[in-house]
């Protein structure tokens, strides 16, 4: 088994937490089991607290079990990659059941399969609406999942909603499970990050345009902000030849300059990540230093090291003393897709926004360098440092 990949998503010595929950996941998934009516698990918890290695854990259990009836589905599709990599190496793992959940869903539905258990990590990206460009025709995947199977274990983290098309909060999620039974599993301890509480609430701070402070000094965890994205880069590729795995981030609405639609700021410039076919995710492609990474590749993965480029849709308000949103200024128009059934408000828009550079700034285990495109903003940030 790739270690990487072993190190994040299966943990020898499980804390007495995720241990917790696994037992009282067992217990409801048999009981939904043996009852008569299709049921859902809520794994729900923010970036970082270990969702992906229950959810592997009870994967593992039931997936080698020839007893059940069983499929993982995840719809990103480097986490994809990983998934299958993870259980080509898992001993009676049947590797096939594996699947995009529009895969799985028109696979179902046209052979008239049934499931025990069906297991959904990154649930907030399931489409809550039809998406005929992705060969999804149906009003809601995770109706149709529930269809399928006795019992639909879902990991959602609500704070990662970026798109309309993959629009998810409570009130729909529970309007979705309707007249089922379902049960919450609550996950609120943090794994990924060697920062402490504090230090994760200034990320959450940040994002949520509260007064600005400076960044709390109470962990082992690497936190520097830089004037030069140059500069950072070149931190940023210092650490990943002492411990690999650190890469450039950034959020959308960089300008295009002569032709190009790179990440462009002094004397940094560097092309967006791109989706390749290969089974290696982008995390772990070594040509993967010289592309800048985003939301799409990133998801779900652990860096060690994270350069988070604070992209020209963030601004400063020196009445506030915080960080602005500006949604004028993001240039990726997937977030800004209109839908039939639900209206966004401009607060919304500014949510999705603010919920990619949350996600991004939280995907390094070991430290975190921050600049920014505005002047103001990373002008602030310096004094604060």
């Amino acid at each position: 088994m790739n270690e990487i990949l072993k190190e994040q998503f299966f943990v020898d010595d499980l804390s007495a937490d995720q241990k917790h929950v696994i037992t009282e996941m067992n217990d409801y998934i048999q009981g939904s089991l043996a009852g008569n009516q299709h049921s859902v698990a809520i794994i729900e918890g923010a970036a970082g607290t270990g969702k992906s290695v229950v959810l592997m854990e009870l994967v593992r259990q039931y997936m080698t079990d020839k007893h059940y009836k069983t499929s993982l589905v995840v719809n990103h599709p480097e986490l994809f990659k990983a998934y299958k990599d993870l259980g080509e190496a898992i001993p009676n793992m049947k590797v096939s059941d594996i699947r995009r959940p529009t895969s799985l869903i028109n696979y179902a539905q046209k052979n008239n399969k049934r499931y025990d258990v069906i297991f959904v990590d990154e649930a907030h990206l399931l489409y809550s609406k039809s998406e005929p460009y992705a060969h999804y025709r149906g009003q809601n995947q995770l109706t149709d999942l529930m269809d399928l199977a006795k019992v639909v274990v879902v990991v959602y983290d609500f704070d990662q909603v970026f798109q309309s098309k993959m629009y998810w909060d409570k009130d729909l999620l529970f309007k979705t499970i309707g007249s089922h039974p379902y049960k919450q599993f609550d996950m609120n301890f943090q794994y990924r990050m060697v920062a402490s509480d504090e230090q994760v609430a200034w990320m959450d701070d940040l994002t949520a345009e509260k007064p600005m402070k400076p960044f709390p000094r109470n962990s082992e965890f690497k936190f520097e902000v830089f004037d030069k994205a140059g500069v950072m880069f070149e931190q940023i590729k210092k650490r990943n030849k002492e411990v690999g795995m650190s890469r450039m981030v950034a959020t959308s609405g960089f300008p295009r300059i002569d032709g190009r639609h790179n990440v462009e700021m002094d004397t940094f410039s560097l092309p967006w990540d791109e989706w390749d076919p290969q089974r290696t995710h982008w995390a772990k492609r070594e040509g993967s230093i010289t592309q800048v990474g985003t939301i799409y590749t990133l998801q779900g993965f652990d860096l060690n090291y994270v350069g988070m480029v604070i992209g020209p849709s963030f601004g400063y308000d020196p009445e506030t003393d915080s960080m602005t949103i500006i949604p004028e200024k993001y240039s990726h128009k997937e977030i800004f897709k209109k839908r039939k059934d639900i209206k966004f408000s401009h607060d919304e828009y500014k949510a999705f926004i603010a919920n990619v550079l949350n996600v991004l700034m939280k995907r390094g285990k070991y430290g975190l360098y921050l600049t920014a495109y505005d002047p103001a903003l990373r002008k602030r940030l310096l004094e604060l440092q």
